[in-house]
């Protein structure tokens, strides 16, 4: 177990009170972590909050006012904080041209509430000079930007870029003891890809497995966290992403893995 994830540290999950956040507070208490959950007020955060033992607090991440009063009362009530899991999101779907209406809440919870959320909480870790961690949910469609929903990509590929700029920080500061990592899941059942579905697809993962995929890397000396599922393996996801980095190198049409004249040849580099 990662050597931060100790018995009586103090963690903050955002996006706590379900999915993976939920999960991921479920493992900290089962370690003797305290744990603070941040999510929007209502039944969910309560729930969650019971179900745990952790600390509700009701924090929506676009609003760093409320950010700075999540810090004050959990470094009140529990401690400084060694461990945060940038983890809020919403994905209500979106069009190029945003006739729903979402961009701009996407953009703010996914991108600009975890960015929030990150320079409001690590300086603080940071300045302690004790170790600390900070793990960053991002998305594989912030790296491969598949077709269909352009706000989540465009959020996902932000927080990829502000992750690795974190970490390459950190590793650069005098003395400084916290890191960080991106945690990129890929299919995970969870009320975030449900889409109206009642059983879960045969291909997705569980929040359970994806944590426990989580927590098996945080031991290992891996800034990217790329999980599988049940459908893509990792030599797959290799593939794909090589294959979406070649698009800009060859200078093809942009998501050429999805354009019908480039079918044979994706399959070909697949097949490799």
């Amino acid at each position: 177990m990662h050597p931060v994830l100790a018995k009586d540290n103090v963690a903050v999950v955002t996006g706590g009170a379900s999915g993976i956040g939920l999960e991921i507070t479920k493992r900290l208490m089962a370690l003797g972590m305290k744990v603070a959950i941040a999510d929007l007020s209502g039944p969910a955060l309560e729930r969650a909050a019971a179900e745990t033992g952790a600390l509700g607090v009701a924090a929506d991440v676009t609003d760093r006012a409320a950010l700075e009063a999540l810090k004050v009362r959990v470094e009140r009530e529990l401690g400084p904080v060694s461990a945060l899991f940038a983890n809020a999101a919403i994905q209500p779907g979106s069009d190029v041209f945003d006739e729903r209406g979402t961009w701009g809440r996407v953009i703010d919870v996914n991108l600009m509430g975890l960015v929030h959320t990150v320079q409001v909480l690590a300086p603080a870790m940071i300045a302690s000079g004790a170790p600390g961690l900070i793990v960053m949910t991002g998305s594989k469609q912030g790296i491969t930007t598949p077709p269909g929903d352009p706000a989540y990509n465009a959020a996902k590929a932000g927080v990829k870029a502000f992750a690795e700029a974190v970490q390459h920080d950190l590793r650069g500061r005098d003395g400084c003891r916290v890191e960080a990592r991106l945690l990129i899941p890929g299919f995970v059942w969870t009320g975030l890809t449900r889409q109206g579905r009642t059983e879960k697809p045969a291909g997705a993962w569980t929040a359970v497995q994806l944590v426990d995929y989580l927590l098996a890397a945080l031991d290992r000396d891996e800034f990217y966290i790329l999980c599988p599922d049940n459908d893509v393996d990792r030599a797959t996801d290799n593939k794909r992403i090589l294959w979406a980095a070649g698009d800009i190198v060859e200078n093809r049409p942009p998501l050429s893995r999805w354009h019908g004249d480039y079918d044979a040849a994706f399959k070909a580099w697949l097949e490799r």
